[in-house]
């Protein structure tokens, strides 16, 4: 996603016409990634294929290391089904089968076991605010999750489909949530490596849900090399000093994405931060639209020294928590989100 580079806007009808910029560029570059997907679909399974007791019905979305698909278990439930696909490193042999293409087998295999222990260790969380693992298995030489499917959209959805700045009100309240479910993450020694606002979905009721953790992908990277993070999101540390990560990383993305939810676009990316940090800082990005604590919150996420952000996120939460929530002149917010997110998929 374009990031938004320059100087600070000065009044509201400047703010408005970046906002009005960054959504268009956004919703851009989401129609060119949908159809360069698309290209790809062959990497996916065909509708109808049945894996255990499950029949896909559907593909969700397909990226560089995973499928997920819509299906039905023997119950008729629908589920979510992620396959682990690595489009770099693996081919499909015939219709159903998935093999390493020979480029890096090592790395192949190695994120395969990853993506199982990651499904593992999900499957042991039941917290209302982290996707629910409902089953893994191996099948067709790769590894399958199962999850359960929640009806709504996207963090990233919502934003480009409101016409106005996201309201302070819903990013605290919405947030505050969320990190109830990082915090049982961060409890058992993991950490997500992939928080942004496509991995954060809304629910039909408002609450959030935490998706698809970047372990795997974490793993991937340090066998191959390869950039498997998301660029604007990503902390420091996940491009370079990867002994240095901790719940301080995860902190970094969730300031980054509360910034694009002011932005309507991914922040500069933190290794081109290093070189020449041009990112302007929330505190004038925000200006007039967003409270002074909550602007200097995510700016202290945003810290490129990871000993200067939050060092937890019960220490991030208990400061998002204390900021006084002012009521959204605009009308209920429960019924804007409610509005938007049932709206047809």
């Amino acid at each position: 996603m374009p990031a938004l580079v320059g100087q600070a806007p000065v009044n509201r009808s400047a703010k408005s016409k970046i906002y009005s910029a960054t959504l268009h560029l956004w919703r851009l570059f989401a129609v060119m990634l949908k159809v360069k997907l698309a290209k790809h679909y062959d990497f996916a399974l065909p509708v109808g294929t049945v894996l255990h007791d499950y029949t896909i019905t559907r593909v969700l979305s397909l990226g560089g290391f995973s499928v997920v698909y819509l299906a039905k278990d023997a119950q008729k439930t629908t589920v979510a089904i992620k396959e682990y696909m690595p489009v770099t490193l693996a081919e499909r042999d015939g219709d159903t089968h998935i093999r390493s293409n020979g480029k890096n087998e090592a790395a192949y295999k190695h994120g395969m076991k990853c993506f199982f222990e990651e499904g593992l260790a999900l499957a042991n969380i039941e917290h209302k605010n982290i996707v629910r693992v409902k089953n893994f298995f191996r099948a067709n030489s790769t590894v399958y999750m199962v999850m359960k499917y929640e009806r709504g959209k996207s963090l990233q959805d919502y934003i480009t489909s409101l016409s106005h700045p996201v309201p302070e009100t819903f990013l605290i309240r919405m947030f505050v949530e969320l990190l109830n479910g990082l915090r049982e993450v961060h409890s058992r020694k993991l950490l997500h490596l992939d928080i942004k606002p496509a991995n954060i979905y809304i629910r039909l009721d408002g609450s959030p849900v935490l998706l698809d953790f970047g372990s795997a992908r974490q793993a991937l990277s340090e066998v191959t090399l390869a950039p498997t993070y998301t660029p604007g999101f990503a902390p420091p540390e996940q491009y370079m000093d990867r002994k240095h990560l901790g719940p301080w990383s995860d902190i970094y993305s969730i300031g980054a994405s509360l910034y694009a939810c002011m932005q309507r676009s991914s922040p500069v990316a933190a290794n081109l931060r290093l070189k020449q940090d041009t990112l302007v800082p929330a505190i004038e990005l925000g200006r007039e639209i967003y409270s002074e604590k909550l602007l200097t919150l995510i700016d202290e996420c945003m810290q490129l020294d990871y000993l200067l952000r939050p060092q937890s996120v019960f220490s991030l939460q208990k400061k998002m928590i204390n900021i006084p929530l002012v009521a959204d002149s605009r009308g209920s917010l429960v019924d804007k989100i409610l509005k938007v997110l049932t709206k047809p998929l």
